[in-house]
C-alpha cells in the first residue's frame, strides 16, 4: 500500500514536470521568446529591481566620495607657469592621462575671467604644444577629460576671437645638442615645431569637441548652434559621450533664479549622432554603469536609468520620494533635532517640479534635510550612490553653495527578463 502511494506521488510529480515543460515549450512556440534569469548587464533598465539604503555612512563610501579636498595642479606644471609665464596666464587645472605620462594644462588669460586655453605637457612639466586654435576657447574646466584609453581628449568649446594662443617658449633655434646638460639637470623645454594650429569650426554656443592624445585632429562632435552642451561624461569603452544640453534662454533663466543649469540628457557617438534620452531637463550629470550598458541621471527625487545599448533601448524611472521623505524625517529628528510641526510655514520648493514644498509633508512638518538629488555615482554594477543637497547660487559667491548633503545607495538587482528569440524551423505550407 505504501509503495503504491509512492508510485502515485512519483507519477504525479513527473506529470507536473511534464506540464511545466510543455507550458514553457508552448510559450516559446507561441511567442518565439525564451525566459531565463539574466546577468545585470543584460537586464533591460525597465526590469531592474532596487533596494534603497538611506544615509550611507562615510566609511561605506568610496574614497573619492569621502575626500572633499580641492584638486591640486601637478607641481611640475604649476612651477613652469609660475616661473615662465608670469601673471598673464593663471593655471586653473591639470588633467593627467590614464597612462600617467601626459597632462592637459587649463589656464585663463587676461582676456577672460571664465574661459580657458589648453596646452599639452608631460607630467614632468615639459611643454609640448598649444592645443586650441586662436578662435576657440574652452569652457567648463571641470569637465575636460581624457578618454578611458587615453587616446582622445574631450571638452566643451565656444568661439571667442578675442583670445589668442599662448606664446610658445622663447627659443628661436633648435637646442645645441653638443652641449650636454649637467648631471641631474633637466633638458630645456623645446618649443612646438608643428605648424600653426589649423582653425576648426566654432559656434556662438558651447559645443562638444574631441581631439587625439597629441592635441591634433581637433573637431566638434556637435554642431547645433543655439544649444549649450555641458556635463560631459565618457562611456567606459570610450565609444559614446553622455551630456546635457539646453537653450541659451533656459540657461539664463535658471541662473537668474540661483539654480544650477539644467539640460536634457542625451548620448553622442564619435561620429556625431545624438540620441535624446529624455524630454525633461535635469542639473544632474549623467553617470555611466561600470560596464557601459546603461546611463543614469535624476529628476528631483527620482532616478532615471536608460539602456545605452541594443536595437530598441528603453529606460525606467525609480521613484525615491517616499523613501527619501521617511529617511529625512528620521534624519531631522536624529541629527538636526528638528521634528516639530511648523504650522503656517511656507518653505520654497527646492525641487521645482512638485506642487508641494520639497521639505513639507502632508502634516505640515518641514523636513530641512529633504532635498532633491544633485549627484549620482555608479561605483559598481549593483551599486548606485545618490547625493541629495540644497544647492543655490548667490550673487556674492562665484560657486554654488551646498547644504544638508547626504549620500544614499541604490542596490540594483535583476528581475526575470526575456533573454532573446528562440530559433525554430520554418513551417511548411500545407
Amino acid at each position: 500500500m505504501t509503495s503504491g502511494r509512492l508510485r502515485i506521488k512519483f507519477a504525479a510529480a513527473l506529470l507536473t514536470v511534464a506540464c511545466v515543460a510543455s507550458g514553457c515549450r508552448q510559450v516559446e512556440e507561441t511567442t518565439g521568446l525564451k525566459v531565463a534569469p539574466k546577468s545585470l548587464r543584460d537586464v533591460p533598465a525597465a526590469r531592474l529591481a532596487f533596494r534603497f539604503e538611506p544615509d550611507v555612512s562615510a566609511d561605506k563610501l568610496p574614497e573619492r566620495l569621502r575626500d572633499d579636498a580641492p584638486e591640486e595642479p601637478l607641481a611640475a606644471i604649476k612651477t613652469d607657469f609660475e616661473t615662465r609665464r608670469g601673471n598673464a596666464e593663471a593655471l586653473i587645472r591639470t588633467v593627467v592621462d590614464p597612462s600617467g605620462q601626459r597632462a592637459l594644462a587649463l589656464y585663463g588669460t587676461s582676456a577672460t575671467e571664465t574661459d580657458f586655453r589648453i596646452d599639452l605637457y608631460s607630467v614632468e612639466g615639459q611643454f609640448i604644444r598649444n592645443v586650441l586654435p586662436t578662435d576657440l576657447t574652452g569652457v567648463f574646466p571641470t569637465e575636460v577629460a581624457w578618454s578611458p584609453d587615453g587616446q582622445s581628449i574631450l571638452f566643451s568649446g565656444i568661439r571667442n576671437p578675442a583670445l589668442s594662443a599662448s606664446p610658445t617658449p622663447a627659443q628661436s633655434s633648435p637646442p645645441d645638442i653638443t652641449q650636454a646638460p649637467a648631471p641631474g639637470e633637466q633638458p630645456a623645454p623645446e618649443p612646438s615645431v608643428a605648424p600653426a594650429i589649423p582653425s576648426v569650426q566654432t559656434f556662438k554656443t558651447e559645443q562638444v569637441y574631441v581631439g587625439d592624445r597629441d592635441g591634433f585632429n581637433l573637431r566638434p562632435l556637435t554642431t547645433r548652434e543655439g544649444l549649450i552642451y555641458f556635463q560631459l561624461a565618457w562611456s567606459p569603452d570610450g565609444s559614446q559621450i553622455a551630456a546635457l544640453a539646453c537653450k541659451e534662454d533656459e540657461w539664463e533663466a535658471r541662473r537668474s533664479q540661483g539654480l544650477l543649469p539644467a539640460g536634457r540628457p542625451r548620448l553622442i557617438t564619435l561620429d556625431g549622432r545624438e540620441r535624446l534620452l529624455d524630454d525633461r531637463a535635469t542639473p544632474v550629470s549623467p553617470a555611466w554603469s561600470p560596464d557601459g550598458s546603461k546611463v543614469a541621471t535624476a529628476f528631483d527625487y527620482d532616478v532615471a536609468i536608460y539602456d545605452a545599448e541594443g536595437a530598441q533601448p528603453g529606460g525606467a524611472g525609480l521613484s525615491l520620494q517616499e523613501q527619501l521623505r521617511a529617511a529625512s524625517a528620521d534624519y531631522d529628528e536624529r541629527v538636526l533635532k528638528k521634528g516639530e510641526p511648523q504650522n503656517g510655514a511656507q518653505p520654497s520648493n527646492k525641487g521645482g517640479a512638485q506642487t508641494q514644498s520639497a521639505g513639507q509633508t502632508s502634516d505640515a512638518t518641514v523636513l530641512i534635510s529633504l532635498n532633491p538629488i544633485v549627484r549620482l555615482e555608479w561605483v559598481a554594477p549593483e551599486t548606485l550612490f545618490a547625493e541629495t543637497a540644497f544647492v543655490r547660487f548667490y550673487r556674492s559667491e562665484p560657486l554654488p553653495t551646498f547644504k544638508y548633503t547626504r549620500w544614499h545607495a541604490l542596490h540594483l538587482s535583476p528581475q526575470a527578463a526575456v533573454l532573446g528569440s528562440v530559433s525554430r524551423a520554418p513551417r511548411r505550407a500545407v
